[in-house]
C-alpha cells in the first residue's frame, strides 16, 4: 500500500469577515487571521467571494492575493462578473460553489450534471488562465463523472450531512453518509482527480476524515474561527492539524 500524500489544512477565513462587517469597519481583519494561521501552519487559505458582498469583500481578495506567502483558493459562483475578478486576481485555485442569496450558508454540491453546459466555459478559461479549478459537489457517482468529464482536476466533496448527523447523533443518517464518502472519494481517485473535502467539519469528523488515504486536502472555516474566539487562531490551527494528523497515522496503522 502506497503512502498516502500529506493532508494539507486550508483555513476558510470568511467568518472573521462576517464578525467585522456586522459593525461595517475594518476589524477583525481577515488577513491578519490568515496571515496567524499560516504562521501556526495552515498549508493555504479560503475565501469565498459571495455575490452580495455578505462577508469577504473585493479588496480583501486583492490583499489576501498580495500579502500571504500560501496558497489562495478563491471560491465563487460561476458569473461573468466573478470570473473577471478571479482573471485579475490570480489565485492559486477556484473552487466553483452553489450561491444562493438567501442561504445562510452553501447548503449543498454543485449540480454539474444538470448544468455541465453552462460550467463547461467557466473551467476552460481558468484552466487556460492557469488557475486550479476545483469543483465542490456532493459525493455521488454521476456528479463525480462529470466532474472528470469537464476537465476539473480537482473536486471537493462536500461532508456537510454527514457531519451535521454526527453532531445530532443520528446514527444511520451518520453511516450512510460516512459510506458515500468513502465510495466517492475511491471513485473519484479513479478518474484521475485531486480531493479534496470541507463544510462542517470539527476536531472529531476532522480526524476521522484524515483517515481516508485518497483526501489531499481539508478546508475549515467556521469551526476554526469560532474556535479561535476561545483559544486564539494559532492555537485553533495546530490543534486541527494535530487532529489530522493523528487521523493519518490511523490509517497507516491499520495497512
Amino acid at each position: 500500500m502506497p503512502k498516502p500524500p500529506p493532508l494539507r489544512l486550508g483555513v476558510n477565513v470568511d467568518h472573521v469577515a462576517t464578525l467585522r462587517n456586522a459593525r461595517a469597519g475594518e476589524r477583525p481583519d481577515p488577513v491578519r487571521a490568515a496571515l496567524a494561521a499560516i504562521e501556526a501552519g495552515a498549508d493555504g487559505i479560503t475565501a469565498h467571494l459571495r455575490e452580495d458582498r455578505r462577508h469577504i469583500r473585493d479588496d480583501d481578495m486583492a490583499r489576501l492575493r498580495s500579502e500571504i506567502s500560501k496558497p489562495l483558493n478563491f471560491e465563487m459562483a460561476a458569473t461573468e462578473d466573478m470570473l473577471k475578478i478571479a482573471l485579475a486576481t490570480k489565485p492559486h485555485a477556484v473552487c466553483l460553489v452553489p450561491e444562493r442569496r438567501e442561504e445562510l450558508t452553501t447548503e449543498g454540491g454543485l449540480d454539474v450534471v444538470g448544468q455541465h453546459n453552462a460550467l463547461a466555459p467557466y473551467i476552460a478559461r481558468l484552466n487556460d488562465a492557469g488557475i486550479r479549478v476545483s469543483l465542490f459537489i456532493s459525493a455521488e457517482p454521476q456528479q463525480i463523472e462529470m466532474a472528470a468529464k469537464l476537465r476539473a482536476p480537482v473536486i471537493e466533496i462536500h461532508t456537510g450531512g454527514w457531519c451535521d448527523a454526527v453532531v445530532d447523533g443520528r446514527t444511520v443518517k451518520a453511516d450512510t453518509e460516512w459510506q458515500r464518502i468513502v465510495n466517492g472519494v475511491r471513485l473519484a481517485r479513479a478518474a484521475g482527480l485531486e480531493v479534496h473535502a470541507g463544510h462542517g467539519l470539527d476536531y472529531k469528523t476532522a480526524e476521522t476524515i484524515a483517515g481516508l488515504p485518497e483526501i489531499a486536502e481539508l478546508n475549515i472555516g467556521y469551526f476554526m474561527i469560532g474556535e479561535a474566539l476561545f483559544v486564539g487562531i494559532g492555537e485553533t490551527v495546530r490543534m486541527m492539524r494535530a487532529a489530522m494528523d493523528r487521523g493519518r497515522k490511523s490509517h497507516l496503522v491499520k495497512t
